[in-house]
């Protein structure tokens, strides 16, 4: 599962990323390797993982531009002086081991966030049935 979040800035991100630092281990059980990657810089991650109490969430940091149009996100540019000059908005996506994409959720704003819960059943639902990825045709 990689989970692309705006950034330090962003309270809603602060509560996607807490909920996934609270079910981390229910999403390990299910074979599912959660980590959340932002435009951030170093110190800013480091920051976010520190203030938002994130211990097990792997974060990753300096996402390039480019990377972020690769994936189909959408990219904001600084609204306010807590705002990075450029950032992501938020994607989360469900990757199988073959690198074969399974699951896709794309914004253009910081709400509207598949629910954590939700996206857990239907992965075991997935699981227990084989149920295959769908809209690639």
């Amino acid at each position: 599962m990689i989970v692309f979040y705006r950034g330090l800035h962003c309270p809603a991100c602060r509560g996607q990323l807490n909920q996934m630092e609270q079910r981390f281990d229910d999403l390990q059980a299910l074979g599912v390797d959660p980590v959340a990657i932002s435009a951030d810089s170093r110190e800013r991650a480091e920051r976010a993982r520190t203030e938002w109490g994130l211990t097990k969430v792997p974060v990753g940091y300096d996402l390039p531009v480019s990377v972020m149009r690769d994936w189909g996100l959408f990219v904001s540019g600084s609204a306010n002086d807590q705002e990075p000059e450029r950032f992501n908005e938020p994607g989360l996506f469900l990757v199988k081991p073959d690198q074969e994409l399974y699951y896709a959720s794309i914004l253009n704003m910081p709400f509207g966030r598949p629910p954590l819960d939700e996206l857990i059943g239907g992965m075991a639902f997935v699981l227990d049935r084989a149920y295959p990825a769908r809209g690639g045709v």
